[in-house]
């Protein structure tokens, strides 16, 4: 979206003028890596929009884009060691290429950097940001553990499934939006909303993800299926069980009870039990659910109503991505 594009560069730029490159430079150079091997850049756009829109020089809010930034891939370089994951953005992932150890102590240094920006506002401000961020982080974390302990449960409920993506995800999204919000001085009820805003288009994206990563096109760098690879118990994989035969429903389950060496056969499988079971209708109910959800809390902003428009067109644009 062009009208995204100053922020996108706004931003690049912060990042590389900002680069950690310094002693010990094996506590470092593993965090350089990981801020500058790609990456959509989605919550710090939102932050710097928000901002922007809100009534304040989007520069004003570089130091909280950063934050968030910072704290995200903190949380994908943790998240990778936990799954073992060979690959990030189609490059070697920090435990990979840099030892465990090194990727464990970086990322917690990145953790603590991403307070350290936040005092780059007065401290009534700084305040109201540091309890959105804890609130923000704790249930994160929360998220993350319900991932974890989905992987061993043959329990889970779409509900918890649910809860879980709004945790991991979706709650980032939309702090960084209330974070931006607050910084560019709209009334703390308006940024509230714009919270649930982005809360809900977060549950819609990630809905869209897990679509993209079962039936979208392979993408350079990424094992196609990956969420089937790894057993992960998504909104596609727990509606095919409620829809499918007795027959398939066993099928399905044994198959995520495997993790074979070659996965091709196994996620050409999983794939034909859930086009037989039309779950994509299902999922994309569900997203639009959600997306009109947060569009309602739009429109209880005080806010013109063209600088809401932007904020639906980067709803419609995030929705709508096949890649």
């Amino acid at each position: 979206m062009e009208f995204l594009q100053s922020y996108k560069t706004l931003f690049l730029d912060y990042l590389n003028d900002n680069k950690f490159g310094r002693p010990p430079h094996n506590l470092y150079i593993p965090v350089d890596y990981i801020l500058t091997i790609g990456g959509k850049r989605i919550r710090p756009l939102l932050l710097l929009m928000a901002a922007d829109l809100a009534g304040k020089k989007a520069e004003t809010a570089l130091p909280a884009a950063m934050s968030v930034e910072v704290f995200h891939n903190f949380t994908l370089l943790h998240d990778d060691i936990m799954d073992e994951a060979p690959l990030r953005r189609g490059k070697m992932t920090v435990h990979e290429k840099y030892g465990s150890n090194a990727a464990i102590l970086s990322g917690d240094v990145m953790m603590l950097y991403a307070y350290k920006y936040l005092e780059n506002y007065s401290s009534e401000l700084a305040m109201k940001l540091y309890k959105i961020f804890n609130n923000m982080a704790i249930e994160v974390c929360d998220g993350q553990q319900m991932d974890i302990d989905f992987e061993t449960r043959e329990d889970v409920s779409i509900v918890e499934y649910l809860e879980m993506i709004t945790l991991k995800t979706s709650v980032l999204i939309g702090a960084s939006l209330q974070m931006g919000a607050l910084i560019g001085g709209l009334d703390e009820q308006s940024a509230n909303h714009l919270y649930h805003f982005g809360k809900n288009v977060g549950i819609a994206f990630q809905m869209q993800d897990d679509v993209l990563d079962t039936f979208g096109e392979p993408k350079v760098g990424k094992q196609p299926g990956g969420d089937i690879i790894q057993n992960k118990k998504t909104y596609l994989y727990l509606k095919t069980l409620e829809l499918v035969s007795e027959e398939e429903k066993n099928e399905l389950l044994q198959l995520y009870a495997t993790k074979p060496k070659n996965p091709t056969q196994k996620v050409a499988r999983v794939r034909d039990i859930m086009k037989s079971a039309h779950v994509l209708v299902h999922s994309n109910e569900v997203k639009s659910e959600y997306k009109n959800l947060a569009f309602s809390h739009l429109d209880a902003i005080k806010m013109e109503e063209e600088v809401k428009d932007k904020f639906r067109m980067f709803g419609d644009f995030l929705l709508n991505r096949n890649i």
